[in-house]
């Protein structure tokens, strides 16, 4: 089996205590990530999610560092041609411009289920074909491995 990484990282303070935007993209993050273990079951792909945090003095020095995604390896706007861009966030993360992504004209604080089921799929999409083209390459047809 197979794994697609996923990791997301998001600023907790000294109680663990995260903003909502991240509180709500974490939910949004778990639902998907059960629906894409759901949607890539056939293909022998498991997604397999790591959260990480970053504390006050890394969240000070660059605010775009938090409630970032990883799939793959790749950042999500990769996945999804997007944007990175700011918004202030709320009384949690003072005055700080925190991260947003903007995918075409849409602006999102909070990063919805379905983006990163879409981000998911291109990701395991690749890994399809990396493993369809190293059969080819090792000289067994496809239909045959």
């Amino acid at each position: 089996m197979r794994t697609l990484a996923i990791t997301w990282q998001r600023f907790v303070d000294a109680n663990k205590k995260t903003c909502d935007r991240c509180g709500l993209t974490r939910i949004n993050l778990g639902r998907a990530v059960k629906k894409l273990d759901q949607l890539l079951e056939s293909s022998d792909i498991k997604t397999k999610l790591e959260e990480r945090e970053i504390d006050l003095k890394a969240f000070s020095n660059n605010p775009s560092e938090s409630n970032k995604i990883w799939i793959a390896d790749k950042p999500i706007e990769y996945w999804l041609e997007a944007n990175v861009a700011s918004s202030q966030c709320c009384s949690f993360c003072g005055e700080s411009q925190c991260r947003t992504l903007e995918v075409g004209n849409e602006v999102f604080e909070t990063i919805p289920e379905e983006l990163i089921i879409k981000a998911g799929l291109k990701a395991a999409s690749g890994m399809k074909v990396s493993s369809a083209s190293s059969k080819a390459d090792s000289g067994t047809p496809n239909c045959c491995s």
